[in-house]
């Protein structure tokens, strides 16, 4: 019997076509593009982009997690890295508070920058907001290779409705998450921690100073920004 309640087989053809569509236009900037039909078809993918001995630094990501490579770069034990953001199985900072600002800005000399996005557009421009820049700094500048996995949610149509999704989703779901997870109590008066709307603030905690387009790069540095889009619904 026909099952019109399961959309599984649709909803993948369509978020492949638009991923394909996305890889093709990254190409034409001088940025290597992917596909993987989930989590563990990309975690190969990534890690095969990763050389033994190579530094790799990790920005703030949860597609990263959920995808499972920083799990799979400790197993394989062959780099050092950097994560400020790994806690022990206690839930406690691998880091010291303290260690943060230096640590950060060894990713500026990393072999491997990892990290993954807040939206991307079908015609292939890159879209970031940060608070402290530390994240989207990396991605234009210093790091050997820029490793960006991205989930298919994040595709959007154009810039303007990536600027859109990460006022309206992105920035807001990130806050509450640092607030409620990791117990960042400066964020509890944020407007967008208390209603889950933006109120474009002035707050002194808000997290969104730094909006950065990569719009491709110079043809020297051709294939040192590789993005895996994943066919699954993945980060904020």
């Amino acid at each position: 019997m026909l099952d019109e309640t399961d959309i599984g087989q649709e909803k993948q053809w369509f978020h492949k076509e638009r991923a394909l569509a996305v890889v093709k236009n990254l190409q034409k900037k001088h940025i290597n593009g992917f596909y993987a039909v989930n989590r563990a078809e990309a975690l190969p993918i990534v890690m095969d982009m990763i050389p033994s001995g190579a530094l790799v630094v990790r920005g703030d990501s949860m597609t990263v997690e959920q995808v499972g490579i920083i799990d799979a770069l400790i197993k394989r034990n062959k780099n050092r890295l950097i994560d400020i953001f790994h806690r022990n199985p206690d839930g406690s900072r691998l880091f010291k508070p303290e260690d943060k600002p230096r640590l950060e800005r060894e990713a500026f000399s990393a072999d491997v920058y990892i990290t993954g996005s807040n939206a991307i557009t079908l015609d292939g421009k890159i879209v970031n907001t940060d608070g402290m820049g530390n994240r989207v700094a990396p991605m234009v500048f210093g790091p050997q290779k820029v490793i960006l996995v991205i989930g298919v949610n994040k595709i959007v149509n154009n810039e303007e409705e990536a600027r859109q999704r990460i006022r309206d989703i992105a920035a807001p779901m990130n806050a509450i998450r640092h607030y409620m997870k990791h117990k960042a109590e400066k964020l509890a008066n944020l407007p967008c921690v208390r209603t889950g709307r933006c109120a474009d603030c002035s707050h002194d905690a808000r997290i969104c100073h730094y909006t950065v387009v990569i719009d491709g790069t110079d043809a020297v540095h051709t294939g040192r920004i590789n993005v895996v889009l994943v066919g699954e619904e993945l980060g904020l």
